[in-house]
């Protein structure tokens, strides 16, 4: 029981993090009908940020972290300014191609920065030591993973009351609907893009913290931990924050769980699965899922008329 509920722990605090990705690509998929696959770039991009600004340059760790945030969000309104604006009207699918290609070059001049040593991205718990841990009846919690779950939550709700409350909320949501009938209102297009774009670079950054700070360290494969938020996208259906969300969760659990049981799974079924069975699993649940529900478990479905 133990076992399992560590487990649980370690999936929901992934889970979390995940889905900090995950709104990020729902939220530009909404505005722009675009998968953009520059989201897991960004994400070790801000955690690379945080790291150069907290170690190489010595700046306090809490300053370092809103820092690289921030300037994340900034590098990607940029790109959206730079790269994306200029391909409105364009195909659907040359849009999306343009993002693998910012994907690749952001991933390109990170990994010659990080070289092959891991870098380290500072404690913001340095009074704890290894980032502090608290042990529950045998359940043994680190304070960056209950810090990565409560930040999760955090965002949900603000991001709900934003777009239900806010002027710029409203907008977006208007947008996402229809861009057309937006413009025809006198909504600015252009600058909601822009703010989308804005805010799925804080998340992604936020996530690339949490991914790399808490769970390992930055390095060279470390946009890998953070594009497993795409098949909780998936998942969710592409369209819907609330299945970005489940599907995150879905993830997290998945991988918590096959990580901690894949031995008793294997005497179970008598075939060994490999040592990296936990990171395909998420994917095996993501065909598995598709096969019964094509638009994701919250995802509008599409509906043809001939």
């Amino acid at each position: 029981m133990t076992i399992f509920l560590q487990a649980t722990a370690e999936g929901l605090a992934l889970g979390a993090v995940y889905s900090l990705v995950a709104i990020g690509f729902v939220l530009i998929y909404k505005a722009m009908d675009v998968l953009s696959f520059a989201q897991p770039a960004l994400a070790v991009v801000g955690a690379g940020l945080i790291s150069s600004l907290a170690i190489d340059r010595g700046i306090p760790f809490w300053i370092s972290l809103i820092l690289g945030i921030l300037l994340t969000g900034l590098l990607s309104l940029i790109i959206e300014r730079t790269f994306l604006r200029p391909m409105v009207g364009e195909p659907v699918f040359s849009v999306a191609v343009l993002t693998i290609g910012i994907d690749i070059l952001l991933r390109t001049v990170l990994d010659n920065w990080i070289g092959l040593s891991p870098r380290y991205l500072g404690d913001p718990f340095p009074n704890f030591g290894n980032f502090g841990s608290i042990t529950l009846n045998g359940v043994t919690l680190k304070y960056l993973e209950i810090s990565a779950f409560f930040t999760g939550i955090f965002v949900i709700i603000v991001l709900s009351i934003f777009f239900k409350k806010s002027k710029y909320g409203v907008a977006m949501r208007a947008t996402s609907l229809d861009q057309e009938a937006a413009l025809a209102q006198g909504i600015d297009v252009g600058r909601i893009f822009g703010l989308v774009w804005f805010i799925a670079g804080i998340l992604a950054s936020m996530a690339g913290f949490f991914i790399t700070g808490g769970f390992n360290t930055l390095t060279q494969f470390s946009f890998i931990s953070a594009l497993r938020a795409l098949p909780a996208v998936v998942i969710g259906g592409l369209d819907s924050i609330s299945g970005a969300v489940v599907g995150s969760i879905i993830i997290g659990l998945t991988q918590g769980y096959v990580g901690y049981f894949q031995s008793n799974l294997e005497t179970l079924i008598g075939i060994s699965l490999g040592s990296g069975f936990s990171l395909l699993a998420p994917y095996l649940i993501m065909f598995a899922i598709l096969l019964v529900k094509p638009d994701g478990l919250f995802g509008t479905e599409e509906v043809e008329r001939v």
